[in-house]
């Protein structure tokens, strides 16, 4: 009984994300945050690895809700990313979504 929860935690990871973190990833590519960003490398945005390494070590997910909110400019270069309302994508979406690229 005391290797359980090993056995537990190595099916997880050669299964894959967690139930929470593939809907984190499926509400962002719903509301399309995927047509100019992708995990792993710059597509139109930079990549959520990137944005992940660059508030490492930081509470940004506040200030990252807002920023997706509002829209913005210069961060990672001059092509601005428009403003997503509740109406693109929910609060509590948005706010796991935001913790989902922190994890990345």
């Amino acid at each position: 009984m005391r290797a359980l929860p090993f056995i537990l935690l190595a099916a997880t990871a050669l299964l894959g994300a967690s139930p929470a973190a593939q809907a984190n990833e499926e509400a962002l590519n719903k509301a399309g945050c995927m047509a100019c960003h992708t995990k792993d490398k710059k597509l139109v945005g930079p990549s959520f690895k990137d944005v992940a390494a660059k508030y490492q070590g930081q509470d940004a997910t506040a200030a990252l809700v807002q920023k997706v909110r509002t829209g913005g400019k210069g961060v990672y270069g001059p092509i601005p990313m428009p403003p997503n309302p509740p109406e693109k994508i929910n609060d509590a979406d948005l706010k796991g979504g935001v913790e989902w690229i922190l994890k990345q």
